[in-house]
């Protein structure tokens, strides 16, 4: 009996260990290296998307009216959208992209982030839909201590 106990559970841990492998995220980083050098959240979207975003109500972007510290912005995302990718953007720090996730069939778009501003400006999230199409929304607020430089 010890022996079947045995074998099966190095059978499940075998499985187990190739499920991560299928799992895995598009690392946006290397696949398109320009989009974390773009200094304008058009130009990000432009070259990660190809395309242009329309605005949508689908697609909720909550922050805090004036953020106290920069260094930590509270930033909720949520949409009932069937989505591929759920981008985040902002217009003040040098490099315009924040954050890209990579959306498997079921999953719950309702993110909670904390990301850096170092001055006051918006924050900017694109949802692309599996219908090809990108949803946007954004967010302006007001920062009182810079994240980035102080």
């Amino acid at each position: 009996m010890q022996r079947r106990k045995f074998l099966s559970l190095g059978a499940l841990a075998a499985a187990a260990a190739v499920v991560p492998a299928s799992l895995s995220a598009e690392d946006f980083r290397k696949s398109k290296p320009d989009v974390w050098k773009a200094k304008t959240v058009e130009d990000a979207i432009a070259k990660l998307y190809g395309k242009t975003a329309t605005k949508s109500d689908a697609v909720k972007v909550t922050t805090p009216d004036v953020a106290s510290n920069g260094g930590q912005i509270p930033v909720d995302i949520k949409t009932d959208i069937d989505a591929k990718t759920v981008a985040v953007f902002q217009d003040v720090n040098p490099e315009s992209a924040v954050i890209v996730y990579t959306i498997y069939p079921g999953a719950v778009i309702d993110y909670s982030i904390k990301m850096k501003m170092k001055k006051s400006g918006t924050i900017t999230v694109v949802v692309e839909g599996k219908d090809g199409k990108l949803y946007s929304a954004s967010k302006t607020l007001s920062v009182a201590l810079g994240g980035c430089e102080g």
